[in-house]
């Protein structure tokens, strides 16, 4: 059994309440007004019984292939049992398949009231039931509770009803008449002697306490739960929509989190291809002078170094110099601490002008290229100066 607050609802919109909390050995006992917040909060479940004579309980035989036929289907099945119109009337099932089918039915305008008077005072439950579905049902016996000036009585496990104290003779009267076997097991919360009542007497306990305390022992699971069709969504299922709007605004969040990193990276990422592509043309604009920001506004770095090395060594591009820039540019694309400062391709021998922060960086960038199957490069100048080496590799081969 999970930790429940139960609370009962007396007509005059009175609450009691107590707190059940799985394993304990002591019996909790009532307190009378509304729960505090911390033990609203820190129930499983939040029970409600409500005043059950307002509550019509009966049983009907009803095939249905599923729960929303069977509630559409309700008022019908006992509409001969009914003193308002349907209309105004709210029916609810028990759960699961059985037979009979047990229901209870009670004034739309009462059940929001009851809601109302609960939320007033910060309660949602998660369950509301006539309160003479918690007393005890025993075969062939009555159970009766008492107190103050009402009496309930449960017959049987959905044959029930609550008077006033001064008619419950009467009552009684009619079940013995109608052939109900009514042997009662009296439960008396009221400080005044016996009462002296048509029936057979099974077992009589006077002057009990707690009254709560009293239903709460005797109810396990709800037989049924008054917040069923078109109250269900409102109340019964209201927290776990909470938590499921909670879990829909975190998953959002989410996606937004992805989509503003995402756009971070292609934003970083264009900026490194923006800055790759201005240090391609500073590259041009250096090893060509003549070259004018119309030409490279109209024609991308790649299109003027192909269109002049074609004008400059007509015959020799497809052969030999664009073989070796294809295979120089990849171990040049890859060294950032080298600077080209220009080039020269001279009956197949390919010179390049570099700056290198150290003659250790130009003897590798020459490790590399001499890496290149079928080509051979040498270092053939190195100065140092103040801010790095100028040196120049001369490039031979290049063919595997």
């Amino acid at each position: 059994m999970p930790d429940r607050l139960l609370l009962r609802l007396a007509s005059d919109g009175g609450l009691t309440w107590l707190r059940q909390v799985s394993g304990a050995r002591v019996p909790a006992v009532s307190t009378a007004g509304v729960p505090p917040a911390a033990a609203l909060d820190g129930a499983d479940e939040i029970v409600v019984f409500v005043p059950s004579e307002d509550v019509l309980l009966t049983a009907t035989q009803l095939n249905a292939r599923n729960r929303t036929q069977l509630l559409q289907a309700l008022p019908y099945a006992v509409e001969d049992q009914l003193l308002s119109p349907v209309e105004e009337l709210h029916f609810a099932a028990t759960q699961g398949s059985g037979d009979p089918i047990g229901v209870a039915v009670v004034a739309k305008s009462k059940l929001s009231a009851w809601l109302d008077r609960l939320r007033e005072a910060g309660i949602q439950p998660d369950v509301l039931v006539p309160e003479v579905l918690a007393l005890p049902v025993t075969p062939g016996r009555a159970t009766v509770m008492v107190e103050g000036y009402r009496a309930m009585v449960r017959l049987a496990p959905w044959s029930a009803f609550t008077c006033i104290l001064s008619e419950l003779p009467d009552w009684l009267a009619q079940a013995q008449a109608a052939d109900v076997p009514v042997p009662l097991v009296v439960h008396d919360f009221r400080a005044a002697a016996a009462l002296a009542l048509p029936a057979p007497i099974a077992a009589y306990q006077e002057r009990q306490h707690d009254p709560l305390a009293f239903l709460c022992a005797n109810f396990a699971a709800p037989p049924l739960n008054l917040l069923d069709g078109q109250f269900a969504s409102r109340h019964r299922q209201a927290r776990g929509t909470r938590w499921w709007r909670i879990a829909a605004a975190l998953a959002t969040a989410a996606v937004i989190l992805a989509v503003a990193n995402l756009g971070v990276d292609v934003l970083q990422l264009s900026r490194k291809s923006a800055r790759m592509d201005m240090l391609a043309r500073e590259a041009v604009r250096n090893a060509f002078p003549d070259i004018d920001a119309a030409q490279l506004a109209r024609l991308g770095p790649e299109q003027l170094m192909r269109g002049r090395l074609e004008r400059v060594h007509p015959g020799e591009q497809s052969s030999g110099l664009l073989r070796v820039l294809a295979q120089v540019a990849p171990v040049l694309g890859t060294t950032t601490r080298i600077q080209t400062r220009g080039m020269e391709y001279r009956n197949g021998t390919f010179e390049l002008a570099l700056r290198a922060p150290d003659v250790a960086a130009l003897d590798s960038v020459r490790e590399r290229l001499a890496a290149v199957p079928g080509m051979k490069a040498e270092v053939t100048v190195a100065n140092p100066s103040a801010d790095g080496v100028d040196g120049r590799i001369r490039i031979t081969g290049g063919t595997p």
